[in-house]
């Protein structure tokens, strides 16, 4: 991954997503409820985060013919990293779809006087 990759922020403005966030901000919404909220756009950051994964081509046999369908390429160990705690929930989505994924704990706190992030924890694969 080159700097400028590193330094990347994409905005994700999915209608989904933004009316997920609103039901999720209400006062009235219901622990269970926000937990169900987190887990489905966890869901959809996924497939947002996920969109320019390399592919590899296998030649496979379905019941009509065979043919060469896309998986995941394998030289690309993907690793989700959690920012705990709030990052737990999305952590937990995101490995449904991604169950092969490694993982890694990052803690963090802000400092009341200078509001600069500390980090108190970070755990994440040896070769990352």
């Amino acid at each position: 991954m080159t700097i400028d990759q590193q330094n990347q922020v994409t905005l994700i403005e999915h209608p989904l997503i933004q009316h997920k966030l609103t039901l999720m901000r209400r006062a009235e919404t219901s622990t269970t409820k926000f937990r169900n909220l987190v887990k489905e756009v966890s869901l959809l950051l996924a497939y947002e985060v996920t969109r320019d994964l390399p592919l590899k081509y296998e030649e496979i046999k379905t019941p009509l013919a065979a043919m060469n369908a896309p998986l995941l390429a394998p030289d690309k160990k993907l690793v989700l990293v959690s920012i705990m705690r709030a990052g737990q929930g999305i952590l937990d989505g995101m490995l449904e779809l991604i169950p092969s994924a490694r993982v890694g704990h990052v803690g963090l706190y802000r400092d009341p006087k200078t509001l600069i992030a500390v980090e108190y924890y970070f755990k994440v694969p040896d070769d990352v």
